[in-house]
């Protein structure tokens, strides 16, 4: 089986490649889908989290406002290494075992993991191959600022928080630029895909 990273920058488009790839027959996992599922109530990470952060990130029903979480944890970088010290290790274990079982039934077959950290969190090296998704940066602060409804400076803490595109793209082995139309990014989906089935065939 070939384990594939995609990263990119918050607002990159990631969510989309991962869509394409699936598309294509590949096996997806979204980190952040995970995350989201690993706290909600009465899960432990859940749990840690209240008392980390506080009632202020509850929301309707008890269950955390991932909104008010990150008005908070992307102001201050010890309180995000905070969040990603109890939700990373939850993720990590729901991927290495969806992994395993999806490598024993499908030898020649493709996993891609979508997470935004692969590379701050030093998983880099745990996957085969690695996509990095990337736009121009002026269309990135504009789908921040649509995305999340927030002004062009909070827009810029938050792209700031992570590292650059730029950053990024120097661990990549490959790249699809999302900055413009459909058509042009699922052609690249599919160049890529390509390259992948011809590793995974000779894996």
């Amino acid at each position: 089986m070939l384990k594939v990273g995609l990263t990119g920058s918050i607002a990159v488009g990631k969510s989309h490649v991962l869509a394409l790839l699936g598309e294509r027959g590949c096996m997806i996992l979204d980190a952040d889908h995970i995350a989201h599922d690993a706290i909600l109530p009465p899960s432990e990470a859940y749990r840690e989290l209240v008392e980390a952060f506080g009632p202020g990130i509850l929301g309707a029903g008890g269950r955390i406002e991932r909104a008010r979480l990150g008005a908070i944890v992307f102001a201050d970088a010890e309180k995000r290494a905070r969040l990603n010290a109890i939700v990373h290790p939850r993720v990590r274990e729901t991927i290495e075992q969806s992994l395993a079982a999806f490598a024993a039934t499908n030898p020649g077959g493709i996993a891609v993991v979508d997470a935004a950290l692969i590379i701050e969190a030093g998983m880099r090296e745990a996957f085969d191959r690695l996509i990095v998704v990337y736009c121009d940066p002026q269309e990135q602060r504009r789908r921040v600022m649509a995305r999340d409804r927030i002004s062009a400076q909070e827009a810029e803490r938050r792209i700031g928080a992570q590292l650059s595109s730029d950053q990024k793209r120097r661990y990549a082995d490959y790249e699809i630029d999302t900055t413009d139309a459909y058509e042009a990014t699922r052609a690249q989906v599919i160049k890529t895909y390509q390259q992948l089935q011809t590793l995974a065939r000779g894996s």
